[in-house]
């Protein structure tokens, strides 16, 4: 047989994870090859290009077993470990599990739990109630739906999609004419954008009850019998909480002010969570809410969370993507605990929808102590919408300072340096 070292990432792969790859290669002397395996169905845009320092690239109709059969058959006895990067991918990662039955991967069902919102809550709910708020799943917005949703959940609330991910569609609702006119705005757009966004099961949207709170997210890995390793806990600002009428990612900062008594409690929810979906040979991305009532569970996702990988690196050396790929093989993975420094990310959408007309202020953002990286999305004249519509932020930016006081000051000024003008 030959040498298995073919690491197999499904649907997309960064550049960042090629170089977190090939250095982990240089420190260890060892050698592997990148495959990236990808639907012909879907035509790649712009910013999907295959990163350089991919090996193989293998396409096929991922929706047939019988070409994803074909196109990885020359390849079968070389592949050491399968993984994906994007939360819309992971419908093509069931597809091609099948067909490398002797890797070590999450079940197909896992994966299904992880990424319906309404099995998801099922699942948390029957293995413990307290971690998880209280909802319901709807199908309309007829008088019996929102009689129901009152009843069994309450105000406020929140609605989303089950099968969507990067806040699309998700809105709060505070009374029932709000409802209302959510819940007929979803169902007529939502068809449409799981077609586009790759939506995971049959559309139905789940209804759950509103959490006041402090959101967090943290990434662990699970080996074969679900023991976890944990990452270091990230604070979260959402759009919401800065004056948008949308869930979006705005902030996420690293590492946190919190006790080790209280990050201690979040990585035990976290780990009642990561059981009940039955995940194993993965890494977990858990994004949830510390309130008056103790830590809940927002949701999981069974990949690498936004950002992680570089933020992670910068701020404590951690190799998050090497650590995602040595979970599957299974070999040891390495988290150190010293603070490097402290991290952001910050997603800046238009305060209006429209087309973009002016965007000042990258230079002067570019020239912050703290600057680490900048990837902008949207030019002149192209259309700004919110996240919840489908929409994509106008730009993301990653900030680095050894000191937690600059980064904050540095946050500040590029918050007042940037103007974003939509018509």
């Amino acid at each position: 047989m030959e040498t298995k070292n073919i690491l197999l990432y499904v649907g997309k792969i960064f550049s960042s994870s090629v170089a977190n790859i090939r250095k982990w290669e240089k420190n260890e002397g060892r050698s592997f090859r990148i495959a990236l395996l990808y639907d012909s169905r879907k035509q790649k845009k712009e910013n999907e290009k295959i990163p350089e320092g991919v090996d193989i690239v293998l396409q096929c109709d991922l929706s047939s077993d019988k070409a994803i059969q074909k196109t990885i058959l020359p390849f079968q006895d070389n592949f050491l470990a399968i993984t994906t990067r994007d939360e819309k991918n992971i419908p093509y990662l069931q597809k091609v599990i099948p067909h490398v039955p002797y890797l070590r991967t999450p079940t197909s069902m896992s994966l299904t739990w992880a990424t319906n919102k309404t099995l998801m809550r099922k699942r948390l709910y029957f293995h413990d109630k307290t971690i998880t708020p209280a909802y319901t799943i709807v199908y309309n917005a007829e008088k019996t739906t929102l009689k129901k949703i009152e009843e069994e959940v309450g105000f406020p609330l929140v609605v989303k999609p089950a099968g969507l991910a990067c806040s699309l569609l998700v809105s709060v609702c505070f009374h029932k004419e709000e409802l209302e006119k959510v819940l007929k705005t979803t169902f007529r757009k939502i068809r449409t954008i799981y077609k586009e966004e790759n939506g995971r099961g049959e559309p139905s949207v789940l209804v759950e009850q509103f959490m006041d709170g402090e959101m967090y997210s943290i990434d662990a890995y699970v080996d074969s019998r679900g023991r976890m390793s944990f990452c270091p806990v990230v604070h979260v600002k959402t759009g919401k909480s800065i004056g948008f009428d949308d869930f979006f990612g705005y902030q996420q900062i690293t590492p946190t002010l919190l006790s080790k008594e209280s990050i201690e409690k979040a990585r035990c929810v976290t780990e009642k969570g990561i059981h009940a979906l039955g995940l194993r040979n993965t890494t977990a991305h858990v994004e949830l809410l510390k309130t008056e009532k103790g830590w809940k569970i927002i949701e999981i996702g069974p990949r690498i969370g936004g950002f992680r990988d570089q933020m992670y690196k910068k701020s404590f050396g951690i190799n998050h993507t090497m650590n995602d790929i040595l979970v599957r093989i299974p070999e040891k993975i390495i988290v150190p605990k010293k603070v490097l420094g402290h991290s952001a990310t910050l997603k800046f959408f238009a305060k209006k929808e429209g087309v973009l007309t002016k965007l000042t202020g990258i230079k002067k953002v570019q020239e912050l102590k703290s600057f680490y990286h900048i990837k902008t999305h949207k030019k002149l004249g192209d259309r700004c919408l919110y996240a919840k519509n489908g929409g994509q932020s106008v730009f993301n930016i990653m900030l680095f300072n050894k000191e937690r006081s600059r980064l904050l000051a540095d946050i500040r000024r590029l918050e007042k340096f940037i103007n974003i003008e939509t018509k």
